[in-house]
């Protein structure tokens, strides 16, 4: 049986809290923003998507997939934006034969965003190709960008989006469960305020 001390649970979750206190937000050119004010900017943008008949696209691969299938049902179910995660087994599979695995996800978009569309795109290093092109297919279909990365803080991904959170950590774990954090963050905020 394996023996973890009190130490080191407590250990991991101060740097858990640790580095959500410190996850940054950027706009454009690396300039801050406050992250009261990065939460509410995705949330109007958000809202006003769905307004308008558009919605919220997650991308990300393995564990960011699987954040950005979460993250899309409970958008739609709990905070009533249209949205939807690019995963589809079938169209991965397709799309990746077809095109290169490089290309999954902005051939989707491409075929099914819409210009006030957001992308919200999940990488951990900020370095995966396919994210990557998604933005760049994104930022062409004329969608509205938020990134969520790690590791390393000048990460390709962080300076393509028009809005960028950023987990200063080159842990996997850490990351991705900031990055689930900060977007339950997001959307528990933005339902508590409906319901005052």
């Amino acid at each position: 049986m394996a023996v973890i001390s009190t130490s080191s649970v407590t250990g991991y979750f101060d740097t858990l809290a640790k580095l959500l206190h410190g996850a940054e937000a950027t706009q454009a050119r690396n300039v801050s923003v406050p992250m009261e004010a990065a939460f509410s900017r995705i949330v109007d943008k958000a809202r006003t998507a769905h307004a308008m008949g558009r919605k919220v696209i997650f991308v990300g691969n393995g564990g960011s997939a699987a954040i950005a299938s979460h993250l899309a049902i409970d958008y739609a179910k709990n905070g009533n934006i249209r949205s939807i995660a690019l995963n589809d087994g079938a169209a991965l599979t397709c799309l990746g034969n077809d095109f290169g695995y490089d290309q999954v996800f902005a051939k989707q978009i491409e075929m099914q965003g819409a210009d006030g569309d957001i992308l919200v795109a999940i990488s951990s290093s900020g370095r995966s190709d396919n994210i990557l092109n998604a933005v760049r297919a994104a930022r062409q279909q004329r969608l509205y960008i938020v990134t969520l990365s790690g590791f390393a803080a000048d990460n390709p991904l962080r300076g393509l989006g028009d809005l960028n959170l950023f987990i200063n950590s080159p842990s996997y774990g850490f990351v991705e469960v900031g990055h689930l954090a900060l977007c339950h963050a997001i959307l528990d905020l933005a339902t508590e305020h409906d319901a005052s």
